[in-house]
């Protein structure tokens, strides 16, 4: 009732043209002082956020996004070896010359901690099985890989399966689409924190949506990929390219936005610090 009448009581001042209510920041001055010592409770000095422009319709990158694909071009990228492909909006992996080793797809910029939407599309109909079908990636900082996979239909191993952390974490559920049809990535990337000595201060954490559905909850990653081998940290920069994967498969890839976030998005887990 208190916050009700407090907000009924700004709009009648504000209604009333009140000079002093105009100058006045909603808030308290008298409210006892949040850890970390620079705020207080609902502090009327804390500043407010920043207004971002959501997209027009679901999916579209919002007002603050870096689009890295639009279904114009690829000058956001730069293939490791011969270009993809790009026809009517769609990116896609091109098949490899007889005896050509991985083409991934790697960002011209460098990002750290990042919120990513992408969609994609497994090839149809379905070819090979288990890990040679749809079989691509999203490797953050092009060391922690989210796995991307023909899920429908097609047993593999289970931290190999998509919306995996690949040989490591399974996801909480499969929430595949059939193969044509396109799917869904939204992920919050959280990069490692190292200490000046290259001490591992804080892993690596994903949260990620598969289609909506969540499948990665805050899950601290064990250290880089590597195959067949558990992963392992090295330290490394604060930012680094994002890379999709090319594993000799045509999946597809259509709107893809990164926003880079800000260290208050970081959970402050390690050392004691709060922010």
């Amino acid at each position: 009732m208190k916050r009700i009448a407090w907000g009924a009581a700004i709009a009648v001042a504000c209604a009333a043209g009140s000079p002093a209510a105009a100058q006045e920041k909603p808030g308290f001055k008298d409210t006892p002082m949040l850890p970390g010592g620079k705020w207080r409770v609902h502090d009327a000095d804390r500043p407010y956020p920043e207004v971002v422009t959501p997209g027009p319709v679901l999916g579209a990158p919002p007002s603050d996004a870096v689009v890295l694909f639009d279904g114009t071009s690829l000058d956001a990228w730069q293939p490791q070896a011969g270009p993809w492909s790009v026809k009517d909006g769609v990116l896609t992996v091109p098949p490899r010359a007889p005896g050509a080793g991985e083409n991934a797809l790697v960002s011209k910029q460098s990002f750290g901690d990042v919120q990513l939407h992408l969609e994609f599309r497994s090839p149809n109909p379905p070819e090979k099985s288990s890990q040679d079908r749809g079989n691509s990636g999203i490797w953050f900082m092009q060391r922690y890989e989210i796995q991307i996979l023909d899920g429908h239909n097609n047993p593999t191993y289970a931290d190999g399966t998509v919306g995996a952390i690949y040989g490591w974490k399974p996801p909480l559920v499969n929430a595949s689409r059939a193969p044509g049809e396109w799917q869904s990535y939204d992920v919050v990337f959280e990069r490692p924190r190292f200490g000046a000595n290259g001490k591992l201060l804080r892993p690596a954490y994903i949260t990620a949506f598969l289609n909506g559905v969540l499948v990665q909850n805050r899950q601290p990653w064990l250290g880089g990929t590597i195959w067949r081998k558990v992963g392992k940290y090295e330290p490394h920069g604060d930012a680094a390219p994002i890379q999709l994967q090319d594993h000799d498969s045509p999946v597809s890839y259509r709107n893809i936005w990164v926003r880079r976030l800000p260290e208050a998005a970081a959970s402050y887990d390690f050392e004691g610090t709060v922010k």
